[in-house]
């Protein structure tokens, strides 16, 4: 009978099939290997397929155990969802508000948020940080942030609820100085990979070595856009930059929109910002109150060029 199926039946099978093992799966779970490997088969038995073929020397996922795994681990997301929702009903103020933001968000718009939550809950103390692509999101995942702001469609996680901000413009720009600002244009991708490209690494594992963005084969990796604003504006080479801090620079003349399409229209990307948190993670009062400041500033910064978006 199905009614015979537990959570924890379920969360055995989805150990093992994370850690390859049912060794491996006891140890991550703190129980004895024969309790994983007895519950394994009593869920087996009631499902009345094989989850795995134990032929080998380590187990494997049968078809049927692939197919059932993805509505055993939305079960327990959904599971783990309802407790920290009970969690966070009957949850006091937090004595403390942890966020990661993406480089790219612009922090006029998150300092506005966090100054309004302070004055609704002065006794919250702020712990913020900044990192650039994957770190949000691991930030999530590691428990080291309750709430990130996350800008792109690359780093998403079925453990993490995204609720949509605004867009920010990524804006392909050269020094008014560099030999690309003078270029006929439009300028195709092999014009773009003569120069060196200026780009933001990722210091966490998500990414996987990937290069997000990368076009030209000669590039100079930094660790900030601060920075990465600072090697543009001295004519070391090309890179995109996030309208709102480029907007000045383009407006006074000290940089240029490279001249291509191939890089969005008018040299333009428009690029989603989230706010997420985890959905076993019950948010307090302080974060549901910065999460409605942000909302609520973010719709009334959309047609504002110094916050979210660059001069036309």
């Amino acid at each position: 009978m199905l009614d015979a199926l537990s959570l924890d039946q379920m969360r055995m099978f989805l150990t093992v099939a994370e850690t390859g093992s049912f060794r491996a799966a006891a140890l991550r779970l703190g129980r004895v290997q024969s309790a994983v490997s007895h519950a394994i088969a009593r869920l087996e038995d009631t499902l009345g397929v094989a989850l795995f073929d134990r032929g080998g020397h380590r187990p494997v996922l049968t078809a049927e155990g692939k197919a059932l795994l993805v509505h055993v681990r939305d079960v327990l997301l959904r599971v783990d969802a309802l407790r920290a929702r009970a969690r966070g009903l009957g949850s006091g103020v937090e004595l403390e508000l942890s966020l990661t933001v993406d480089v790219l968000f612009p922090p006029l718009l998150l300092g506005a948020a966090l100054a309004e939550t302070s004055a609704a809950y002065p006794s919250v103390g702020i712990r913020l940080s900044a990192e650039a692509l994957g770190g949000p999101v691991t930030a999530l995942l590691d428990k080291r942030s309750q709430l990130a702001i996350v800008v792109g469609e690359s780093f998403r996680d079925p453990r993490i609820a995204l609720e949509a901000l605004t867009a920010i413009d990524m804006i392909a720009v050269v020094a008014a100085s560099h030999p690309l600002a003078r270029a006929p244009g439009p300028l195709d991708a092999a014009a773009l990979a003569d120069h060196l490209q200026i780009v933001q690494f990722d210091p966490s594992p998500l990414t996987g070595q990937r290069d997000i963005g990368v076009v030209s084969p000669r590039t100079c990796r930094v660790g900030g856009q601060d920075i990465k604003h600072a090697m543009i504006l001295a004519g070391l080479g090309w890179g995109r930059l996030p309208g709102w801090l480029a907007a000045e620079d383009l407006a006074r003349g000290r940089l240029v929109r490279v001249g291509t399409g191939v890089l969005g229209r008018q040299a333009r990307l428009p690029m989603e910002a989230y706010l997420g948190h985890r959905l076993d993670e019950p948010l307090g009062p302080a974060a549901r109150s910065f999460a409605a400041a942000l909302a609520r500033l973010c719709a009334g910064a959309e047609a504002t060029p110094e916050t979210t978006k660059a001069s036309p």
